[in-house]
């Protein structure tokens, strides 16, 4: 099984990128949280993985962390949740503040997830509050919200969209990151901008 991958960064989106090791590309799913740490297109990329198997595919998950990696085991390791929704919810908030959420029990900021009902909610809380209580979770600060260009908020909203906002909502929580006008912004400050708007 493949569980690390180095190489060089050929494709960066979002949910995905593919990390070209010695002439052969890996398509590699990955979470929000990675994404925001990846470099540039060309610059060199360690990430730790998890391989998927079933029978009629192989899918490679990539985090920069272990810690990240380690969450998304364990969410995945309960019934009902599968890769996708791990990396979803992965995506949905930071890894301190996800595992601050099921500890405290906080259904509310765990429901603000797409694709997390309170059902999905109650059984992260029942299945990971003890086996997460090992993980020390950090506090984390609010970001700055700044603006950025039509086009950019097109592409946020197209991103958004595929991580399974409703198009409506992802359109209201851009146009509340963007109304806040800043100079310098780029994509993934608007991408992460929105999101803070929409787990509010």
């Amino acid at each position: 099984m493949i569980a690390h991958l180095s190489g060089k960064l050929l494709v960066k989106q979002p949910n995905q990128v593919i990390v070209d090791v010695n002439g052969v590309g890996y398509a590699v799913n990955i979470p929000l949280s990675t994404f925001y740490e990846l470099g540039e297109l060309g610059s060199s990329v360690q990430l730790r993985v998890h391989t998927h198997v079933r029978e009629d595919t192989i899918a490679l998950f990539g985090f920069m962390t272990s810690k990240e990696k380690l969450v998304f085991e364990q969410l995945t390791s309960i019934s009902g949740i599968g890769p996708k929704l791990g990396i979803t919810i992965l995506s949905g908030m930071p890894v301190d503040e996800l595992v601050t959420a099921i500890r405290q029990s906080n259904l509310a900021r765990l429901t603000s997830i797409p694709g997390v009902g309170k059902k999905t909610a109650e059984r992260l809380v029942v299945e990971l509050r003890d086996k997460l209580s090992q993980l020390q979770a950090a506090p984390t600060d609010a970001q700055s919200v700044v603006a950025s260009t039509s086009q950019q908020q097109e592409d946020v909203i197209s991103a958004l969209v595929n991580l399974g906002y409703a198009k409506n909502v992802a359109e209201r929580a851009v146009q509340k990151a963007g109304s806040q006008l800043g100079s310098g912004q780029g994509f993934e400050d608007l991408l992460k901008n929105s999101l803070q708007h929409l787990s509010r």
